[in-house]
């Protein structure tokens, strides 16, 4: 991406992200992460219901598809939720290192609109690990995976211990998600979090 900040420039001996073993295969769909994520979430009625897909290496295609009540302009995308698409894509990209991470910084180019009804292709790579430091980034493409580049960013994400969703969610939602039977929906409620 060009003109990115010097903090989301990986330092001179980052190393190259692995895949964990244990991350989904390519081609798996990822899931939600949480059912009320804004992003991911089947819960969240005016969410944007992304669906990830997992890719080779450290990288996964995504899509949402642009509803009314995701629009700024009449009849277009607001940015805002293009951004938050994108921060949804990348994020989900610390599943694939089962990593958990938050978003430290994100930076976005708005390069095209995105009309409403449009689906928004989205293909992102974890580029380095610096320590903590995930290094990410990030297309979405309008009209197809091939189509022109309407939006694009690059972003830090930082590994945190779950105790960081635990110290500043709201403990209701904290207890419900902590309980779930399912080790992997448990697991994965406190995978990223902005």
């Amino acid at each position: 991406m060009s003109g990115s900040s010097a903090a989301l420039q990986p330092p001179a001996d980052a190393g190259k992200p692995i895949r964990h073993p244990d991350a989904p295969a390519p081609g798996e769909l990822l899931g939600a992460h949480y059912e009320h994520c804004f992003g991911c979430g089947p819960g969240q009625p005016h969410g944007l219901h992304l669906e990830a897909r997992a890719g080779e290496g450290v990288s996964l295609t995504a899509e949402f598809t642009v509803r009314p009540a995701h629009q700024g302009a009449p009849g277009l995308a607001h940015g805002g939720v293009l951004a938050a698409a994108l921060d949804e894509t990348l994020g989900s990209l610390n599943w694939l290192l089962r990593t958990i991470a938050v978003t430290g910084r994100l930076e976005t180019d708005f390069l095209r609109p995105v009309p409403v009804g449009a689906t928004l292709f989205l293909a992102a790579e974890v580029t380095a690990v610096a320590g903590r430091k995930i290094y990410s980034t990030a297309t979405g493409r309008v009209g197809g995976p091939d189509g022109p580049v309407a939006v694009r960013a690059d972003a830090l994400f930082i590994e945190v211990k779950v105790d960081h969703f635990i110290d500043h969610g709201r403990r209701e939602e904290i207890q419900a998600a902590m309980n779930d039977p399912d080790q992997i929906r448990r697991a994965r409620a406190f995978e990223v979090n902005p």
